[in-house]
């Protein structure tokens, strides 16, 4: 590997061991090249040993969605849209999210992360049929706690995390970073049962720390009838709310 990066070995041991604590760009541009690391792992690695020469590190978490961004989440019908935060924190979500996954909007502190849900939750943990698939949620907080070393909140998440589940603890020390962009995930709902989600996920513009997750259903899938049918459960009990609110 060290061949490979342009660099001796003993450095490359050094690097490896966290000795070194600041490198060259093109020391760290030879360790990206022989890894292969993709952008974001790359960003990651020049976050580590040199400080200032990637991305700008925001210093403080966005936890405000946008209302025109609301308002078309709102406008989804057979799609689940949220918005997670610093901490894999659900700032915002519509109508059929919450009836998909858990309503967050009804939680507080750190019982709104989505990690602390799917691993500490009973109910989260059987909603991931792929429960490796987890392991995405671990690189994430990896990233996060690389832009906000300092935040108290997301520190306690982590530590919780690392302290009760023997499965982050396991994934946590490997410092896999990478973006959950799209993909498909296998969810089990204790309404419609087994489902076969596609998702994809966008940077919410302006805001570094947000992104946009949409889950939907192949057109004509079985899974496409089960989010029908939760959206409909979903607008019942939301009018059936509204009427006793009245």
């Amino acid at each position: 590997m060290a061949f490979l990066a342009g660099m001796s070995a003993d450095y490359y041991a050094r690097m490896e061991q966290g000795r070194i604590k600041h490198a060259s760009d093109a020391v760290i541009n030879g360790l990206c090249k022989a890894l292969r690391l993709n952008e974001t792992e790359r960003d990651y690695l020049f976050t580590l040993f040199s400080p200032g020469t990637g991305r700008a590190v925001p210093q403080k978490r966005a936890t405000r969605v946008r209302p025109v961004l609301r308002q078309m989440m709102d406008q989804m019908d057979t799609t689940a849209a949220f918005v997670l935060g610093v901490g894999m924190e659900v700032l915002a979500m519509n109508d059929l999210a919450t009836v998909l996954l858990h309503d967050f909007t009804e939680e507080t502190g750190l019982s709104r992360s989505l990690a602390r849900w799917a691993f500490l939750v009973p109910e989260g943990r059987a909603f991931y049929l792929d429960w490796d698939a987890a392991a995405d949620m671990t690189a994430i907080l990896r990233r996060d706690s690389t832009n906000h070393p300092s935040d108290r909140e997301l520190n306690e998440l982590i530590g919780e995390l690392s302290v009760k589940s023997d499965e982050f603890r396991r994934w946590w020390p490997q410092h896999k970073v990478y973006e959950c962009s799209f993909g498909t995930k296998h969810l089990m709902h204790p309404l419609v049962g087994e489902l076969s989600i596609e998702y994809e996920t966008f940077p919410v513009p302006g805001e570094p720390d947000q992104h946009l997750f949409l889950y939907t259903a192949k057109r004509g899938s079985s899974s496409e009838d089960a989010l029908r049918i939760l959206a409909s459960w979903g607008s019942d009990a939301a009018l059936a709310d509204g009427d006793r609110q009245s």
